[in-house]
């Protein structure tokens, strides 16, 4: 098997789990506070974390220090994700699953609105038109003015600026710095913001079951391998050649909703998902061309 091949294969891979995940989100919801649930789901999700520093290359290679020069940034970006957890395990439990699955994949949009201010990147007209496509599928799904409007739609929106955000900041980052040594960083940062907050609001709730202790290693487990293979999957290709097949998560997300929360919310996502899909597609193909031209421009340079 080609190496993009199997970095197909963990793509897919992770977005089964990020979608397992959400479901075992919702599940909970239902009986525990959305601090608490993310809570867990960052102590467990710390077990993949250490093992990918332990896996890593500079771990083995005898440079196992914890630290991180750029922690500073690895703090705001941690905040960002606590922040983007927050809100989107929140639409979770007040949403159907496929239609707050949908509104989060907004992300590619921010990330390419917010690389302009914060990476100096230029944004050329057609990547600007990607997002205005991509917005207009936002607002179809939320559907704003309609009978069936409910201002909870906004949570995953949030949701995906932060998780925008902490992508857009990754690039900060010195090349030096260790990609697992960086994940670590942000599952404590993002543990200790969602436990000081369950602990500030007092909003513990005792677990009622051994199955329910279960379901939270679970979640934790999935979304922390989650992170794992998809880091995996793009350390074996171009990210642009990878960021496509994660929209199939918009009808795995459908499927999981239909089938174990009889779930079928046609009206709201189509054709607004196809647009939000579409408007992420076309800046990773936009993306793809310029890398392309930029490729072919250096081949020429050198033969000349």
């Amino acid at each position: 098997m080609s190496s993009f091949s199997r970095a197909i294969v963990l793509i897919m891979l992770a977005i089964l789990l990020f979608d397992a995940q959400g479901a075992i989100i919702k599940h909970l919801g239902g009986r525990y506070s959305v601090p608490q649930i993310a809570t867990f789901r960052n102590i467990f999700g710390l077990i993949p974390s250490i093992l990918m520093l332990l896996l890593s290359s500079s771990w083995r290679s005898g440079r196992r220090s914890l630290k991180l020069p750029q922690w500073k940034i690895a703090l705001l970006r941690g905040l960002c994700i606590a922040l983007a957890q927050f809100f989107f395990y929140w639409s979770l439990t007040v949403m159907e699953f496929a239609t707050a699955s949908t509104l989060a994949f907004a992300g590619p949009l921010f990330i390419t609105t917010l690389s302009v201010p914060i990476l100096g990147h230029h944004v050329g007209l057609v990547r600007w038109l990607a997002v205005l496509v991509g917005f207009s599928g936002i607002v179809l799904v939320m559907q704003p003015g309609g009978d069936v409007f409910q201002t909870v739609a906004i949570l995953p929106v949030v949701a995906a600026f932060g998780y925008g955000l902490s992508s857009v900041l990754v690039k900060l980052f010195d090349d030096g710095a260790s990609t697992a040594l960086i994940n670590l960083h942000t599952t404590l940062v993002t543990l200790a913001c969602s436990s000081l907050l369950m602990v500030g609001l007092d909003l513990y709730q005792p677990f009622a079951s051994i199955t329910d202790w279960m379901w939270m290693l679970a979640m934790g487990i999935a979304g922390g391998f989650a992170v794992f293979t998809m880091i995996a999957a793009y350390r074996l290709t171009q990210p642009s050649n990878l960021s496509p097949f994660e929209y199939f998560g918009i009808p795995f997300s459908f499927i999981i909703g239909w089938v174990f929360f009889a779930e079928a919310p046609f009206s709201k996502l189509f054709p607004g998902a196809f647009l939000i899909a579409a408007g992420g597609l076309l800046i990773v193909w936009r993306e793809r061309r310029r890398q392309t031209t930029v490729v072919t421009s250096a081949r020429t340079s050198k033969r000349y």
